[in-house]
């Protein structure tokens, strides 16, 4: 059933005119191309504004966009024509504010225009710049426009060498499980000491400066954002969140539980850590003449998350085991950690000391374990402590002395 709008009668309309109420729809704003382009050019000034938190400035010191920005507002603030197409679509009062720090042009209009490339263009007909193009070009053009913005800004790190280790750290606890990413949220906070995935690459706000308040009132800060690969650049903290919005697969980088404590508890777990389980060294007693000959050097590393002791107790059954009774030479408490991911990391860590050793189960049939290891115990122990200190990468182990060596 479809149910019929009541008519708008006479009286109704009488009533309207009295109150100055036009029910008429208004007609949808039309601008010339020449319009469109100014209102595109104007757009890219405000989207400076709201990064950078003041107007653009004139100076040899200014990068070429936000000289360009400038000398583009002056002229808008010029033209009546332009002023009274913007004024409307000025909500932040740029055609009239103030800067709060004013810098004298060192260069005139016509030696900008021709250093831009628009040497052509009559310097007082702002809507023949060729940077500005029509309102449906215009989210092209600002992106392109930023993304030359923030290459131009990364520079080599000098100070690298201090943050390297920590990038490490990261990449070794992301295996482990000690980190994990999540995906960013829109304009989510950010703080000194944060961690993310931005366009592939690890980034760390190194530092933060104090908050000041933009034109328009939002709050905004100065960064050190330091990359993987050695760069540097001083972004404003909305434009870091603008680039972290912009990419579909930013990441956030967790913080690792218990304030960056040790990923194994040598002793109680206080409430503040998370119990995930144990890492464990056994010792085999078969009387295998390969086992028995090398027994000291021949261990098994496994994770459990329940009681070791329950886990062994049918191991003279169990291929696992090598169809003996086991010792159990060390166990290390886990907190705060994958107890699977860290299992995984150092059977790849050892996987050249693999035993290669078949035996016979109680059925006859052929059965080949695969979490033991010729290893002794100290190359163990100094594997765990190098993936304690986010290092293990920078290590391998050498069959010949069978001992952890430095790539």
């Amino acid at each position: 059933m479809v149910k019929k709008m009541p008519q708008t009668t006479d009286s109704d309309r009488a009533l309207l005119d009295e109150l100055g109420i036009d029910l008429t729809a208004p007609a949808p704003v039309q601008y010339s191309p020449r319009e469109e382009r100014i209102i595109a050019g104007f757009e890219e000034i405000e989207r400076f504004v709201e990064e950078r938190g003041r107007l653009p400035q004139h100076g040899d010191d200014r990068d070429i966009f936000e000289r360009l920005y400038a000398v583009r507002l002056d002229r808008l603030r010029a033209l009546a024509d332009c002023r009274t197409l913007l004024e409307p679509l000025d909500s932040r009062g740029l055609l009239t504010a103030t800067p709060d720090l004013e810098v004298p042009p060192t260069l005139d209009d016509q030696a900008l225009l021709a250093e831009l490339g628009l040497n052509g263009a009559a310097v007082d007909d702002v809507t023949q710049l060729t940077h500005v193009r029509s309102l449906r070009d215009k989210r092209r053009s600002r992106q392109d426009i930023k993304a030359a913005e923030e290459i131009a800004q990364r520079t080599p790190c000098e100070d690298f060498n201090q943050f390297k280790p920590l990038f490490q750290q990261v990449k070794q606890a992301l295996k482990t499980g000690a980190r994990h990413t999540l995906k960013y949220q829109d304009n989510a906070a950010i703080q000194a000491g944060n961690l993310f995935i931005l366009d592939g690459q690890m980034v760390l706000v190194a530092a933060m400066g104090e908050f000041f308040i933009s034109d328009y009132g939002r709050p905004n800060a100065e960064l050190r954002v330091i990359y993987d690969n050695g760069t540097e650049s001083n972004l404003l903290l909305r434009s870091l969140q603008r680039a972290l919005n912009r990419d579909r697969t930013s990441r956030r980088i967790t913080e690792l539980v218990s304030n960056f404590g040790p990923l194994f508890a040598s002793q109680n777990l206080t409430p503040a850590d998370r119990h995930t389980g144990q890492v464990y060294v056994l010792r085999s007693q078969s009387d295998h003449p390969f086992i028995a000959e090398h027994r000291t050097l021949i261990h098994k590393i496994g994770m459990t998350s329940g009681d070791v002791n329950q886990r062994i107790i049918h191991a003279a059954k169990d291929p696992t085991y090598l169809l003996a009774a086991v010792e159990i030479v060390t166990t290390f408490q886990l907190a705060n950690i994958n107890p699977k991911k860290l299992e995984a990391l150092l059977h790849r860590f050892f996987e050249a000391a693999r035993l290669d050793l078949e035996l016979m189960d109680r059925f006859g049939l052929p059965v080949q374990p695969q979490e033991w290891f010729f290893v002794p115990l100290g190359a163990i122990e100094a594997a765990i402590a190098h993936i304690q200190a986010g290092t293990l990468d920078q290590v391998h182990y050498d069959l010949e002395t069978a001992s952890i060596i430095a790539r």
